[in-house]
């Protein structure tokens, strides 16, 4: 048995679960607005257990809870009423390239030009060497991919 740990940008929630249910994406408008992107990837997570803090929630609808970190605002999960497990946000996850989504839902809100994504064109390469220069002087605060026995070492302000 395999654990899955991940948690928030911050660090200040991690979890860990057992195993995972089916991992989808929702186009859903509900979906769309809490992870403010195009849609919500989740996927329900067996035996969740938080392992440093726990998400705040915020009711979206009369039948659905919705986690997020209290400190960095990170889309953490997806609570129905009446089911057995949480769905948990597949890039909270420490490794969420080992969980490709099986199925889309909500398709009735997916944006048109979804299925265009993958055809569109990446950086010209003198682009992308002025970006590699830019990301190469950032020093990232965020959390790293596998737990820690405290975090942060120190506070950090965000600007």
């Amino acid at each position: 048995m395999t654990t899955l740990t991940g948690g928030c940008q911050c660090g200040a929630v991690r979890f860990r679960c057992e195993e995972l249910g089916r991992a989808s994406i929702c186009h859903c408008r509900m979906c769309q607005k809490a992870f403010g992107g195009h849609y919500g990837p989740l996927v329900t997570a067996i035996g969740l257990v938080w392992t440093r803090g726990e998400p705040k929630r915020f009711r979206s609808s009369n039948k659905i809870r919705r986690g997020f970190c209290p400190d960095c605002g990170t889309p953490l999960t997806y609570e129905p009423d009446g089911f057995p497990h949480v769905e948990v946000s597949l890039g909270a996850f420490d490794r969420p390239a080992e969980i490709p989504p099986a199925i889309q839902v909500g398709v009735e809100s997916r944006m048109p030009w979804f299925d265009r994504l993958a055809s569109l064109p990446g950086r010209a390469p003198e682009q992308q060497a002025k970006v590699e220069a830019f990301f190469a002087e950032i020093v990232s605060y965020q959390h790293p991919d596998h737990d820690t026995p405290e975090w942060p070492a120190e506070q950090r302000e965000a600007e």
